[in-house]
């Protein structure tokens, strides 16, 4: 038997097919040895051992029933792929002997996981064969015929391959019935022009059965093995299995747990659901997306386009399942080859985040439960009699009249206009809730928002064609459907209605999986396979309509089957475009339900978490998973929002949160209050000081939004992407880095005064001071009193920083301060992106300036590459060099001697520059 089915003539873009025209090669006959079998003496060591094994098992009581067919003992238990993954049945071995399957019944796994699958296919379970190959412009086509019926109704048997050679580090791969077409998600993905000319990987097939083997040319690493079990294609169940080369794998959100997925027998489920973050449940977004990084240090990435309920199994071959109940299978291979250009090349694809305004990046505050709009205005006040920094005050649902949108309430909220009008008197800005669910009773009588969007058309409609109605927040309402291009217009309109008395700057879209108090609907879901079907993923409440609108659901572009997990998405879509068209600014917009692309019109926040100690540290890796996403605009409710915080929690949480790159503090109602202005003055003061330390580093982390904005480089970043040889940073994440320069390492833990942080290899600088370490790669214990958070600057880099003020506004007028950290051979490089922080696509009309600042031989550099007139009024004030080695005689300043510092942790000083940011300079040090 043959491992797989070569085609013979090489081809430039990697793969080996026939020559074009030619008459494809006949596909190899009899069954293929699985993947993990590569010699007879193999198959004799494992068929012993296996033999071996079931020998005391049988004599120890284990397997029940008739000794298992040789082949089925064959196969180890990591590589056993689940023939009956229905987690509502009782898996017998009638049952999987009905589907061709073995079945071996294992020991019962522990409470809560799910083990090794009892059922599970033989090496020779009937799969599809290609039958014919033939070259394209851009790659390849092909036809897979399944010859044999699948288990799962109404089964496709002719499929079409689609292979495109995108980049030389893009590959696309998509299979979708040959004859008929189907639901594919309505992304606006950019097509290759040509094909690619020097990939750097190669592609084989096996032709039966079918399979797919993709290698990293240089290595040699067998990114993609589909062979290791059956492809199944049937109309509501596809299915595709491959191994993987490590168990280092990241990504396939949203979920909350740790930043590296476990593969003992793990099942992630996507599909948006309104539920507290807890472990093992589909959370609010879906994001078909994985990282998984390979030995040796290179990365590669794998998308596949589906809005489809879905289920990706894991398991400790290592390997990967995908499975869904719709759509087709289209993927996107990513080849990096470091983590960082697979994030870039994956944003290729579904585009670059928007860049935020600049206010968006300052400290915000929110609560649900103010109880009235100068309830609210206190707060704003408290802030600013203490001079803590604020750039946004928010509200929560209670801002409103009854919970319906677009109204507020005209007792408790009355003041709103007068406090927003405040906010921007004092360079501030005011941000509210949206929610999908439109009120359909009204008990005032006419309500403009559903009464025309019923007069439109505008809503999910039920199989009967009538407006379909759920329970949130205001009663019973009816859903916007935003896949129909009217609803962006009335979206449009009732913002506008609601913005001539309250002119908000930025919206907050919450309840948006959508979100239902009920199953499917007030009349429930009708039966029939799409509320129904043949399988359902391993979703919370074990229904597609549990806490959501029934997936028979009508909508403009399709059913809601096909649309659930892009509610969201298409909700920010048309929000962005309203608030710009209103505002003729940058919007801002935070939304909750989240899927691939949405970092172009909104960012996210973590959910409804609690005020506990493992939230904190379970936002890490949320905010970690979500730049893979490419959401950068990200971050949890700071001190966590149900149930009440500490001021030791909430202390820590805030030196945590001044570095998400979304800061948000949230709280529920009928808790007690956890803004800094509560807390104890000891308290109060670290929480201001960690916001000063942020709002100080703003200009180094706006240029980081523009890298994202501009190439999908990440923000909040995990070690592991710039140590992606350093194997002991490929399970951390609790630490992060803030671009590839400055390293955060908070408190996650309560009653402690220390920290152990890993610290890479090389030279680092304590942020403050400017004092050196210098680390092998190891863990470091670090001092941790309550008032402070380890920060540290990486060798070789320069941080654009500013003089702090308590609004954005206030500190982009005062002087900067640059901090350089010298590498070991004395060099050092860093830039800034500035503009005026709020208009629309200042890049794209090159509104801006952008300065690149250099070190070498003893000599600092700043060049000015391109110059805006915003760069004028701002002026460099300080220069701060750690790691001089030695003092200096004299430092020149365009040539001309300047007064210095020299501290003794070797940190030189040259202040009073006051050189205009958009003028080049030198400094030397002799």
């Amino acid at each position: 038997m043959k491992s797989y089915q070569k085609l013979t003539t090489p081809q430039p873009a990697g793969c080996q097919v026939e020559e074009e025209g030619a008459a494809p090669m006949p596909p190899a006959r009899g069954r293929m040895a699985p993947w993990w079998v590569g010699s007879g003496l193999l198959v004799a060591a494992v068929l012993l051992s296996t033999i071996t094994v079931w020998v005391l098992r049988q004599v120890s009581g284990g397997w029940l029933g008739p000794t298992p067919p040789p082949k089925c003992l064959l196969v180890p238990e990591s590589h056993r792929f689940d023939c009956y993954p229905e987690r509502q049945v009782v898996v017998t071995q009638e049952l999987c002997e009905s589907r061709g399957c073995c079945f071996i019944q294992s020991p019962l796994p522990a409470e809560g996981k799910q083990g090794v699958p009892w059922c599970f296919y033989p090496p020779d379970f009937p799969s599809y064969t290609l039958e014919s190959l033939n070259q394209t412009a851009l790659g390849m086509v092909g036809l897979l015929v399944r010859r044999e019926k699948a288990y799962y109704p109404r089964d496709i048997e002719m499929l079409r391959l689609d292979v495109e050679f995108e980049t030389d580090t893009r590959l696309h791969i998509k299979i979708t019935d040959a004859a008929n077409p189907r639901y594919e998600v309505p992304l606006d993905v950019p097509r290759a022009k040509k094909r690619a000319e020097n990939p750097i990987y190669s592609l084989n097939f096996s032709w039966d059965p079918f399979g797919v083997l993709l290698r990293r040319t240089a290595t040699g690493t067998v990114l993609l093995n589909t062979t290791v079990a059956p492809l199944i294609f049937a109309d509501q169940f596809l299915q595709i299995s491959t191994s993987l080369p490590s168990r280092f794998l990241y990504g396939l959100g949203e979920h909350r747990g740790s930043l590296l997925h476990s593969l003992d027998w793990n099942t992630l489920t996507l599909w948006a659901r309104d539920v507290a973050p807890t472990e093992s449940f589909n959370l609010y977004g879906a994001h078909p997306f994985y990282l998984l990084m390979e030995e040796g240090g290179d990365a590669h990435g794998v998308f596949l386009l589906n809005s489809n309920a879905m289920e990706v199994a894991l398991q400790p071959a290592p390997a990967l399942t995908w499975r869904t109940i719709g759509g087709v299978l289209d993927f996107y291979v990513f080849l990096g080859p470091d983590p960082n250009m697979v994030i870039q090349q994956y944003q290729q694809v579904i585009g670059f985040p928007a860049m935020p305004p600049l206010w968006a990046l300052g400290f915000h505050l929110c609560r649900w439960g103010y109880g009235s709009s100068n309830g609210t205005w206190q707060t704003v006040r408290a802030m600013r009699n203490y001079q803590i920094p604020q750039d946004a005050q928010w509200n929560d649902i209670d801002y409103m009249d009854g919970y319906r949108d677009f109204t507020f309430d005209s007792q408790k909220f009355a003041s709103l206009p007068s406090l927003v009008e405040d906010l921007h008197k004092h360079g501030q800005r005011y941000v509210m809730i949206l929610d999908p669910g439109i009120s359909s009773t009204n008990p005032h009588g006419s309500y403009w928002p559903f009464d025309e969007g019923l007069r439109r058309g505008l809503f999910l409609n039920t199989t009967q064609g009538q407006p379909l109605i759920g329970k949130v927040w205001p009663g019973y309402t009816a859903f916007a459907d935003f896949s129909n291009p009217d609803t962006h217009q009335w979206w449009l309109e009732n913002l506008q209605h609601f913005h001539a008395h309250v002119p908000f700057d930025g919206l907050w879209i919450d309840m948006n999986e959508p979100s239902n108090f009920m199953d499917g609907s007030e009349d429930g879901c009708p039966p029939g396979e799409l509320d129904s079907p043949p399988y359902t993923p391993a979703v919370l409440g074990d229904s597609l309509s549990s806490k959501t609108v029934c997936a028979s659901a009508k909508q403009k572009a399709s059913v809601h089957y096909n649309l659930h997990n892009l509610y969201g998405l298409m909700e920010a879509k048309a929000t962005a475009s309203a608030l710009t068209q209103i505002r003729g600014k940058r919007p801002f917009i935070i939304s909750r339900s989240t899927f691939p692309s949405q970092g172009r019109y909104s960012g996210h926040w973590l959910g409804d978490n609690r005020s506990q100690w493992k939230d904190m540290y379970y936002s890490i890796p949320g905010l970690l998973s979500f730049s893979l996403f490419g959401i950068p605009l990200v971050g949890a409710d700071i001190c966590g929002f149900s149930s009440s915080t500490s001021e030791e929690l909430c202390t820590r949480w805030m030196q945590l949160g001044a570095f998400y790159p979304f800061a948000r503090n949230h709280n529920t109602q009928n808790e007690k209050a956890q803004d800094p202005t509560v807390f104890s003055p000891a308290a109060r003061t670290a929480m201001k000081d960690v916001l000063l330390t942020r709002y100080s580093l703003l200009p180094f982390l706006y240029t980081l939004f523009h890298h994202a904005h501009l190439q999908g480089d990440t923000v909040a970043r995990p070690l592991f992407f710039e140590f992606p040889q350093d194997v002991a940073t490929l399970e951390l994440d609790r630490q992060f880095l803030w671009g590839r320069s400055l390293l955060v390492t908070p408190v996650l833990e309560p009653g402690v005064d220390s920290v152990t942080g890993y610290v890479p290899q090389g030279t680092w600088y304590d942020f403050y001071t400017g004092s050196s370490v210098n680390s092998s790669g190891e863990m470091l214990k670090m001092s941790a009193p309550l008032e402070h958070l380890n920060l540290h600057i990486r060798e070789g880099s320069i941080l654009p920083t500013q003089k702090p003020g308590t609004t954005s506004e206030e500190t982009r007028g005062n002087p900067l301060r640059l901090i350089v950290a010298l590498s070991s051979s004395a060099t050092a490089w860093g830039d800034l992106f500035w503009d005026d922080g709020e208009s629309l696509d200042t890049f794209e009309r090159g509104s801006y300036s952008y300065l690149v600042f250099n070190v070498t031989q003893n000599i600092f550099t700043s060049t000015v590459l391109h110059a805006s007139t915003e760069a004028t009024s701002v002026t460099i004030g300080t220069l701060s060099i750690f790691g001089v080695q030695k003092q200096p005689s004299k430092v020149l300043l365009n040539g001309q001697e300047k007064p210095f510092s020299y501290l003794d942790n070797q940190v030189l000083t040259v202040s009073d520059l006051g050189i205009s940011l958009s003028q080049g300079f030198s400094v030397q040090w002799l």
